[in-house]
């Protein structure tokens, strides 16, 4: 009896070093995923991200609370742009956990299915957990984007304004943080915005045609 126990504790060590293990596969399969998109190698980078689906898959078939493998999944979901599907493993993974990975992740794919009220609900969430995690700066970024589409832009600069705090090196948001200060009349401040997005991408055509207009 006590051979068989510790069989079975020696079988349970060997399993969750298995898991553990094909969750780091599953996420390095993620991450090459991205690089391979940053490259424009389109196709290498979805079946990267297919793979890191399946091991996930893999893993939640034996261990289904597992976290990890719910954070793998749902990003390669969203990198592959399937955004409702995104939604939907993020409520099964949140009825287990609230994890904020999970959270920000479905406050982005809700964004992408136009489902505005509850993007703002869930990216405040996961701000509200994390206001020092990895994506708070994209969280107010989306909120940002939420209200420049609603023609909001008094809120939507207030929020542009604490994304690129957070994450000054994007010449997109420096983008949208100009237009929506050309919005409400603040042209000094819009030219400003406009000329850090200029500084960190020289091509960017729509940010020197709106300096070109302004100055």
């Amino acid at each position: 009896m006590k051979k068989l126990c510790i069989s079975i504790v020696s079988f349970l060590f060997i399993l969750t070093g298995l898991v553990a293990q094909d969750t780091n596969t599953a996420l390095r399969r993620y991450f090459n995923g991205r690089d391979l998109d940053n490259r424009g190698r389109t196709s290498d980078a979805v079946a990267e991200y297919n793979a890191a689906i399946l091991m996930c898959l893999q893993v939640l078939e034996s261990q289904p609370q597992n976290m990890d493998a719910y954070a793998v999944y749902t990003w390669s979901l969203y990198r592959l742009r399937k955004y409702a599907d995104t939604v939907s493993v993020c409520r099964q993974a949140l009825n287990i956990k609230e994890d904020p990975r999970i959270i920000e992740t479905m406050g982005e794919a809700l964004f992408y299915i136009n489902n505005f009220d509850e993007c703002l609900v869930q990216m405040q969430r996961y701000i509200n957990m994390s206001p020092d995690g990895d994506r708070v700066a994209v969280a107010y970024f989306f909120e940002a984007e939420v209200y420049r589409n609603r023609n909001q832009y008094n809120k939507a600069e207030f929020l542009y304004t604490v994304a690129t705090h957070f994450e000054p090196s994007i010449a997109l948001w420096w983008f949208r943080l100009g237009f929506v200060r050309e919005m409400i009349g603040n042209v000094a401040t819009a030219i400003e915005a406009y000329t850090r997005a200029v500084a960190l991408n020289p091509n960017y055509t729509e940010a020197v045609n709106a300096l070109n207009r302004l100055q």
